[in-house]
């Protein structure tokens, strides 16, 4: 009689695991994403998910469950540390992490997650800007190793660009739209006039030009800190200790600049981060607001989102750094503090359209 309870024990615990507890208590509360801006304005995105784990992305099966039952182990949660920037390719997230150092990535249509950068000959000391060809090349800014390293989409090393002769402090890098350019930004130091922008062929890792140099000056910087490039070629800067953002022509040409120090709208304490969309606006992490600004191709001031804030919820930041927006306008934003990515989804694109969709399962 014993026996045959603790097998109706058993059943029902295998059961309860396969379907996932449909008798959980109800939530007090459904939460509702934040929009921006918000209310009474007719809002133009929505919070729509944060990436912290590999549960995050990955599918748990009912087969995955039943074989942790039967073997008693635990399934091992793997995630970031100590994020600094993001990149994304249709639907994958790639996000650096300094103190892992290693490339994470999310790949929400694929449900799985993936760490590299870690093995040799591909190996990362202390990777910071991150970046990725239409052509599905991965370029990794290691601020310590002093190069660029290059990856394919599923993390594989490829080749490494620069060299401690030609490069003092990589910060970040970006990849014009035919691929051609690879972008390096030198931040150089307080002690070094190393400020600058260097250009090299992205095939063949040829120093091609050198744009800019320590100073104060309209094209000139003082600890620059990331670089994005817009659909049409133009480069854009987050010279940070010049508290503003300056666009450049393909050809290095100076074009015009935005922004001044101050803690109003449109204003720089912290700039860090930077992403260009499809339409050209530019995005701008400013790490002391602990939000980001959305300004159209002149430089003007559209909006913000988030805030600074100790608690962690969507749109609350501490220590925010890079952004991306990928090829449907969704927005990912990195915070160091909290560990994790945000996405923001355009709020007239529905929530199962674009590339950062999980996909279906064939059907059978």
């Amino acid at each position: 009689m014993l026996q045959k309870r603790a097998f109706h024990l058993i059943a029902t615990v295998v059961v309860l695991l396969l379907t996932g507890c449909a008798a959980s208590p109800p939530q007090p509360h459904e939460f509702e994403p934040p929009v921006y801006p918000p209310p009474p304005s007719e809002p133009r995105f929505i919070f729509e998910r944060t990436l912290i784990y590999n549960d995050d992305v990955e599918e748990y099966t009912a087969g995955m469950r039943f074989k942790q039952f039967a073997t008693g182990s635990s399934r091992k949660l793997r995630g970031m540390v100590k994020p600094f920037d993001v990149a994304v390719h249709k639907g994958r997230v790639y996000v650096t992490d300094t103190v892992q150092r290693a490339v994470l990535l999310y790949d929400i249509p694929g449900k799985r997650f993936l760490e590299f950068g870690i093995d040799k000959p591909g190996e990362l000391v202390k990777p910071l800007g991150i970046d990725i060809s239409t052509e599905g090349e991965i370029y990794v800014a290691d601020v310590s190793a002093r190069r660029v390293m290059v990856y394919d989409l599923e993390g594989h090393y490829l080749r490494a660009i620069g060299s401690k002769d030609q490069l003092n402090r990589p910060t970040d890098v970006a990849v014009n739209p035919d691929g051609t350019r690879l972008y390096v930004l030198d931040t150089g130091g307080v002690n070094s006039d190393s400020h600058h922008l260097l250009v090299f062929d992205s095939a063949s890792g040829k120093l091609l030009d050198t744009i800019g140099k320590r100073g104060k000056q309209q094209g000139d910087f003082n600890l620059p800190l990331q670089i994005a490039v817009g659909p049409d070629g133009k480069i854009f800067v987050v010279d940070g200790g010049n508290f503003r953002v300056q666009s450049f022509y393909p050809d290095g040409r100076f074009d015009f600049a935005f922004g001044s120090v101050g803690r109003m709208p449109g204003q720089f304490a912290r700039p860090k981060g930077i992403s260009v969309d499809n339409s050209g606006n530019i995005y701008v992490v400013d790490t002391a607001f602990g939000n980001f600004q959305i300004f159209n191709p002149a430089g003007q001031l559209l909006m913000f989102i988030g805030e600074r804030g100790n608690a962690g919820i969507p749109g609350n930041y501490m220590l925010p750094a890079g952004i991306d927006v990928d090829e449907n306008g969704r927005i990912y934003i990195v915070d160091q503090f909290f560990r994790k990515i945000d996405v923001f989804r355009p709020y007239n694109l529905p929530a199962n359209e674009g590339y950062a969709v999980p996909s279906s399962p064939p059907s059978s």
